[in-house]
């Protein structure tokens, strides 16, 4: 995914239905890919990145388009969502400027506790932070704490032991179920199903030849219990997994027993028309394994046993498989016919195929299956010619191909299955191994041992009576590579089925997004329409195994949290505001602490902005920041100069340097660059940021043409603002709780917050490494600022391996770093204070990695705050955010305006805790943003160590207040800010890559871009460092420059 590109949807489209992931069902990056944020609010091209997940989607927030044919567009608002923020702006702002250096205005604070420590040296005194007052450290020097109260729920449990293994691992319990807020009844898309009572049991299957594809392993089984059930298998009918295991409902009369099998098929590797379909024979074996007890399953549902029995839930996930793997195209968990309604053309020979998403899971209800609708992208059942004419939008036989042409059929048609049409009914498959450099009129071929040589066109012609009419064009390269086949592509056809798993473009993930977008009752009215269509009472396999499953939505008790009062500056006319469903707005606001820009330049790449143009816009933009809070020079250091995007290193260096030497003399530094960009960039955008961020040291804003032209420009204008001013290091508005001292567990004593997500290159780039991001909150007690780290690692690996690293210096000995020592000694710097309690938001870690994922970050954290000092051990909150899941909650009554939104979905804050949740955990859905189209997806948030004792009440109060503080847009946003900055930082971090990245070796695995140093500058390359087993060397990223690592530059 080194250049993967998002697209930004028009009116911010988001995805009504989930895209399954191209992995089919499994990891992929990640799924709330950000639409363009710069372009929704002032931006430049979209960001690149891959995407995660297994599908779900949501509503349309604001676009958010994964490229790879599966939006998830995450919920209504999803993790972006700024073109749509409905924010009036009057003619009025409040008067004066009430600005300081990120002054705070309007509020003064005590200066909390200090636990000195950290040995930082004396020059750390000086804020790393534009920050108000904040204490001052003195090297040796501890401040007094104030005293705080602290009520017996908050009391700081004591620091516990990391398990060494997942056998001795335990996540926290559910300590009581939330009481605030407003009651109200919703519905999921969770059907209850009742526990079998049969006698489960697993048999081992081997077949011989082994056969790679499960499909044909399921043919050879099929056909054994269709001619020995009755005879053989005592009348049992077998749930079969695909590869090696077989299950039934009771014994089978044999613990061993061998079946021969023939199937009848064609053989896939004879050239032209020398074989004949044939006889294939199979030596099958089934042999008694184990009894999948259902027992431990019925205890662990009830809470008795803490450890999900993973096989039971995996035998009734198979056995409800079973009847639509038959009928439809099966993906990951998902399920796919080009009958399930919709069908339609995505352009370039792609189509949109409908689907649904099945899953069986343990909840405090039961076992409950959950169904949700889903959407992906299939390659049309095209002949060749027609589907390359598509792909190249033209008639290939007009004119001939270029290299171009070539290079992107090729791409395209390999790995693709194809049928031949010029043997009458005989349509054997081939697949496409590659293309011929040579056209079909000039290649010939041996025919026979003695190397007689014949030409493509008289071999068609004389065997099958074939006249080849497209002779110019290249022929499909099918079979093995060893001895290719040659087939012309007018004999062709693409097999129907075959699911399209590389990234779309933006005009494909624009017209999948059209398809899929549902409002919230027409969502649950397909899933209605799904279960009574499964017709589950009906299924031989479920009725075989004894599972029952309703047709009806679960009713779940749901509570409305309120949302938290928001401070802004008090010269501004309104000093705080209560948002109103999600959203409020700027009007009569000033920031809570605007930012300085004394020094800006402007860039203009965009052929079609005169320079007057950009003028006026610069100052429009200006005079913006100014109304809002901010101190912001009306004249840049040098007018506006207009560049060609080509040449985008070259025009930023000579006018970075043109400006430095009227700064340089001065004492001064460039602090700001507005960039004004084509609508369509390509690379411009990322090769900007790269240059800016990691070479010049020089924040920057892209805006687009189209919204310099804007006519109405002012809430465009507002919303750019924000992100202006945190990425000079000011902020936007804060939790009044935040600075009155009444967030429980947070104000009570100096806390940190770090969010850390990795992202992935997507399945079809096979060598470029993830990226992981970490950032952790620098101000207490507002926690709203975020340095940001980044650092590339091996190929898809999840575990973050540059949390904590020691290496050897030779001069010093052992030496020791890592992200989170960085970003906590940056805390200590910025604030005067070290943290007395972590609370760690893990983004993007699917169920099944939670063990590993807990193991080895949290013994990173310890070891990172154990290196800073002996016996520095602060409690540690572990909390996993998930946005990759297929639960959906429908207001129990559609009509009922005072229970939904604007858009038809829940209203932002809803939290569940109970009935479709873990028997036993702590975790709950929550839905903290208002949706715009489309349905709302809600975050999940499960607690995997709790040593800070959070309550129910605490920790979802906690995370929905958060939910409010994030920089870019005056919304609620569908996932805790910490979560969400780490997923901007790490999609960044791709345009720091090379090309091919982790091709030609490097220095080191996982080699960190800091923000925030911890006073070593930041550079990380050429160490050694602790990595994972299936590490290759990765390319280290460049480093960031020191004041850039100081801002939300990310944002």
């Amino acid at each position: 995914m080194v250049r993967k590109k998002r697209s930004q949807l028009p009116g911010g489209g988001g995805g009504g239905e989930s895209y399954e992931s191209q992995q089919g069902g499994g990891g992929g990056d990640h799924s709330y890919q950000q639409h363009n944020h710069e372009a929704a609010r002032g931006g430049g091209r979209p960001p690149q990145g891959g995407n995660r997940g297994y599908g779900g989607g949501g509503g349309r927030g604001t676009a958010n388009a994964n490229s790879n044919g599966n939006s998830n567009g995450n919920g209504g608002m999803p993790y972006h969502h700024h073109h749509h923020h409905q924010q009036q702006y009057g003619a009025e702002y409040g008067g004066g400027r009430g600005r300081g250096q990120g002054g705070r205005g309007g509020y003064g604070r005590g200066v909390g506790p200090s636990s000195g420590g950290y040995g930082l040296g004396a020059k750390s005194s000086i804020p790393d932070l534009h920050q108000a007052t904040p204490a001052p450290y003195v090297a040796g020097v501890t401040l007094q704490p104030q005293p705080q109260p602290c009520s017996p729920s908050e009391s700081v449990q004591a620091i516990q032991p990391i398990p060494t293994s997942s056998k001795s691992l335990r996540f926290p319990l559910r300590p009581g179920r939330g009481t605030t807020g407003t009651k109200c009844i919703v519905k999921a898309n969770h059907f209850f199903a009742e526990l079998p009572d049969k006698d489960l049991h697993q048999y081992d299957v081997t077949i011989t030849p082994d056969i790679a594809s499960r499909r044909l392993n399921r043919a050879v089984i099929k056909r054994l219990v269709d001619l020995y059930r009755q005879s053989q298998l005592g009348n049992r009918l077998p749930a079969y997994d695909g590869r090696k295991s077989l299950y039934t409902a009771g014994p089978l009369p044999f613990s061993s027993n061998e079946f021969k099998i023939t199937l009848i098929e064609e053989d896939d590797t004879g050239s032209g028309g020398q074989r004949k379909e044939k006889e294939r024979e199979f030596r099958v074996v089934i042999k008694f394994a184990a009894r999948a007890d259902l027992h431990h399953l019925e205890l662990f549902l009830m809470g008795r046993q803490a450890e999900a029995p993973q096989e039971a839930l995996q035998v009734l996930d198979i056995v409800l498989r079973e009847l639509p793997t038959a009928c439809y195209f099966p993906v990951g968990r998902s399920f796919y016919s080009p009958d399930l309604g919709r069908r339609q053309s995505l352009g370039e020979g792609l189509e949109s195929w409908r689907g649904f998403y099945q899953s069986i899971r343990p909840t405090q209800m039961g076992l409950s299956l959950n169904i949700d609708m889903s959407s992906t992208a299939f390659i049309e059942p095209l002949p060749i010619i027609d589907f390359v004419n598509q792909l190249l939008n033209r008639d290939i036989s007009s004119r001939p191909l270029s290299d171009a042409d070539r290079v992107k059929i090729k791409k395209a048609l390999r790995g693709i299955k194809v049928e031949v049409t010029h043997r009458g009914h005989m349509r054997r498959k081939y697949r496409i191994t590659g293309l011929t450099s040579q056209t079909t009129r000039e290649l010939t071929f041996p025919l026979d041992e003695r190397g007689t040589m014949k030409s493509v066109v008289d071999y068609f012609h004389e065997t099958y009576g074939f006249i080849i009419k497209h002779t110019q064009l290249p022929c499909l390269q099918v079979g093995n590579q060893q001895r290719s086949n040659y087939l012309p592509m007018e004999v062709c056809k693409i097999v129907e089925g075959q699911r399209y798993s590389r990234r779309l473009n933006e005009r494909q993930i624009t017209a999948l997004l059209k398809v899929t977008c549902q409002r919230p009752h027409e969502r649950e009215r397909d899933i209605i329409q799904t279960v009574r269509q499964n017709a589950y009472h009906e299924d031989p396999y479920a009725q075989e195994f004894g599972i029952k499953i309703s047709e009806n939505l679960t009713l779940v008790e749901a509570r409305i949290l309120p949302a938290p009062r928001l401070k802004y500056h008090d010269t501004g006319r309104e000093k705080d505001c209560l948002p109103r469903v999600g959203q409020w707005n700027m009007m009569n606001k000033k920031m809570v602490n605007g930012g300085t820009v004394n020094n800006w330049m402007c860039i203009n790449f965009s052929g079609s902005v005169q320079d007057a143009v950009a003028r006026r816009f610069c100052g429009e933009l200006a005079q913006m920041c100014n109304v809002s809070g901010m101190a912001f020079n009306p004249e840049p250091v040098l007018s506006p100069v207009t560049a060609h995007p080509g040449h985008v290193e070259r025009a930023l260096k000579s006018r970075f340097h043109e400006a430095m030497t009227k700064l340089q003399p001065r004492g001064q530094e460039l602090e700001l660059l507005i960039a004004i960009l084509p609508d369509n960039n390509g690379p411009l955008y990322g090769d900007l940021k790269r240059i800016c961020e990691t070479d010049l040291g020089l924040v920057s804003q892209c805006c687009l043409t189209k919204h310099v032209f804007k006519t109405n420009k002012q809430q465009y204008l507002a919303n750019v603002t924000l992100k202006i001013n945190v990425k000079v290091g000011g902020r936007n508005t804060v939790l009044v709780d935040a600075l009155s001292r009444r967030i429980p567990l947070v104000s009570d004593r100096p806390t940190i917050i770090f969010g850390a997500d990795v992202t992935h290159p997507h399945p079809g780039e096979d060598s470029s490494p993830s990226i992981a991001a970490v950032v952790a909150s620098q101000d207490w007690p507002e926690v709203t600022k975020y340095a940001g780290l980044v650092s590339a690692q091996a190929h898809r690996q999840e575990l973050i391996q540059d949390l904590f690293k020691t290496w050897q210096d030779p001069a010093k000995g052992t030496m020791s770093g890592g992200m989170i020592k960085e970003l906590l000694i940056s805390f200590r710097r910025s604030t005067g204070q070290k943290p007395q309690r972590i609370i760690f938001y893990r983004d993007g870690v699917s169920e099944g990695q939670f063990y590993q994922v807990l193991l080895y970050e949290l013994d990173a954290i310890r070891k990172a705050c154990a290196s800073l000092e002996p016996d520095y051990q602060p409690p540690v909150t572990f909390v996993v955010v998930q946005k990759r899941h297929h639960t959906r909650l429908f207001a129990n009554n559609h009509s009922d305006l005072r229970s939904v939104d604007k858009s038809g979905n829940i209203l932002p804050g809803t939290v569940v805790d109970s009935k479709i949740c873990h028997p036993t955990e702590f975790d709950f859905y929550l839905c903290s943003h208002a949706g715009i189209q489309g349905t709302s997806r809600p975050a999940h948030y499960h607690v995997l160590w709790d040593e800070n004792n959070f309550s129910a009440d605490g920790l979802q109060t906690l995370t929905n207040n958060l939910c409010y503080t994030y920089a870019r847009c005056t919304r609620s946003v569908s996932v805790v800010p910490p979560a969400y900055y780490a997923h901007l930082a790490a999609f960044r971090a791709r345009f720091y890559m090379e090309p091919q990245t982790s091709e030609g070796g490097s220095v080191t695995s996982g080699a960190t871009t800091n923000g925030h140093g911890g006073g070593r500058g930041g550079h990380m390359s050429g160490r050694r460092a602790p990595v994972a087993a299936n590490s290759a060397a990765v390319k280290p990223l460049p480093s960031l420059k020191d004041n850039v690592k100081k801002v939300m530059f990310y944002c």
